[in-house]
């Protein structure tokens, strides 16, 4: 009897070692921050998006999934001064020649796989926007309970080509680069 006593102590020993759990921590989408940048020949424009919920999941440091929603519908353009320049570069961006928001009001990345690395995590996810969506990969930095990384993002892998000079011939001074940048905080 004692050495089944033993045996199942040992049992759940190795058990309760080996056994991880998954945690979930919930993304505080008003604290958190989405700004982007898009550059043209002749200059650049910024701005910011909200996120509508999010998570990330860890299992102990790891990371091991996670989940965004971006709301599109709260694209905003902060170099301009409100007016007309402003308002007419955000209704653009809104319009099909761009982010379609009227049929596509959420954005959205899931992370597919993470590794731990001297800088952080190395994502790769999938990233949807326009119903499209395509594969990504950025560096996540994680210290504490806040999360920040930096990515590049090739809008004509999401049919968003007006003024692509990829696309089009001759745009001269209008031609609009094919990557826009995004910088993301998030608190957890």
């Amino acid at each position: 009897m004692k050495t089944k006593s033993k045996l199942f102590v040992l049992v759940i020993a190795v058990i309760a070692t080996t056994t991880s759990f998954a945690q979930k921590k919930e993304i505080k989408a008003s604290e958190s921050s989405i700004q982007w940048t898009g550059k043209k020949v002749t200059g650049s424009h910024t701005g910011t998006l909200n996120l509508s919920e999010g998570s990330i999941v860890f299992d102990g440091d790891k990371i091991t999934g996670g989940e965004f929603t971006v709301d599109m519908t709260s694209l905003a353009v902060t170099d301009l001064q409100a007016g007309k320049g402003k308002e007419d570069l955000e209704g653009h961006l809104n319009s099909d020649d761009f982010f379609g928001v009227t049929n596509h009001k959420t954005a959205k990345l899931v992370i597919k796989k993470a590794k731990k690395s001297e800088k952080g995590y190395s994502i790769l996810g999938d990233l949807t926007i326009k119903g499209k969506t395509n594969p990504v990969k950025f560096i996540l930095t994680v210290k504490g309970n806040t999360a920040s990384t930096t990515l590049t993002v090739d809008r004509t892998d999401y049919d968003i080509k007006y003024g692509s000079g990829s696309f089009f011939d001759n745009l001269g001074d209008k031609t609009i680069n094919d990557e826009f940048e995004l910088a993301v905080n998030l608190k957890m």
